[in-house]
């Protein structure tokens, strides 16, 4: 596999990753299927890792690992690379929805005068 499809072909499977280790832990999905898989489920091992983004996307891109790799180290390492891209862009989306505001690492002391801190 030459550089660039290699790079596309792991673009569009760590979205994959994301997207179905987000539909499965916080996405009710459509008619509430996905709820009910986990209600379902309920407080067994599958049910708590149905809560849990990081564990999916961990056995989410196992699979795609598998389909990507060839040879062993590289699958282990296209494993866990998979799964780190998809926590991480979970953790980008999860800031920007929950309005999470970043404070300047040190405030000036003219900003304390005028806003009394």
């Amino acid at each position: 596999m030459t550089d660039i499809n290699y790079c596309w072909c792991f673009a569009l499977c760590e979205l994959a990753v994301w997207r179905v280790a987000h539909l499965l832990a916080r996405v009710s999905g459509p008619w509430d299927m996905i709820a009910r898989l986990r209600a379902t489920l309920g407080s067994g091992v599958l049910g708590r890792v149905m809560g849990f983004f990081d564990c999916l996307s961990f056995l989410i891109s196992l699979p795609l690992a598998i389909w990507m790799s060839s040879s062993r180290i590289g699958f282990f390492v296209q494993w866990l690379a998979l799964s780190a891209a998809a926590c991480l862009l979970e953790r980008a989306t999860q800031r920007q929805q929950s309005g999470l505001r970043v404070s300047p690492a040190s405030i000036s002391y003219l900003d304390k005068v005028i806003r009394g801190v």
